[in-house]
């Protein structure tokens, strides 16, 4: 049973505990929709100043909504097209501190001011998806968060199919 966490000490303690808690929670299971569904809400609750927490999985060249938790997303995302297409496109990182000077930005929540997406890589360099992270604030992502962010997909991708 997964219980909330009041997360205490430093930034690094606290996500080396979310990881941790990703382990438990992933632990014996390899059913990708229910992996990226506990993955994303527990992301949502530990992390703050989010709007929006959530996967983009690939099909067909594209990006298509994948388990989130937040408002209504956009559905399909075409590679190279706003954070999340150009993430995938380039298997990188991508960390905008002011979403509205992204060229081709895509506004799913007009809420969003800031956002980073961490693509999701199979051990045989296989693209399989992004993980996408908004926020109402400006520069709310720092090196720390996509350091962290990174090993937690990292952990993640192990248990997907």
């Amino acid at each position: 049973m997964f219980s909330v966490e009041t997360y205490k000490g430093k930034r690094e303690e606290q996500y080396q505990l979310v990881e941790k808690q990703l382990r438990a929670l992933l632990e014996g299971e390899h059913n990708t929709i229910a992996n990226l569904s506990n993955a994303s809400a527990l992301l949502n609750q530990f992390l703050e100043k989010t709007n929006w927490v959530g996967f983009y999985l690939v099909e067909d060249n594209e990006l298509v909504l994948g388990p989130f938790q937040g408002l209504p997303a956009c559905v399909r995302i075409p590679f190279g097209k706003g954070v999340c297409g150009t993430a995938a496109l380039n298997k990188e990182t991508v960390r905008v501190e002011d979403v509205h000077q992204f060229p081709g930005h895509i506004a799913c929540d007009a809420a969003s001011q800031s956002e980073i997406v961490i693509p999701l890589i199979m051990e045989d360099g296989t693209l399989i998806g992004v993980l996408d992270i908004d926020s109402p604030e400006k520069n709310r992502f720092d090196e720390l968060d996509q350091n962290y962010l990174e090993i937690f997909v990292n952990t993640l991708v192990k248990f997907l199919k």
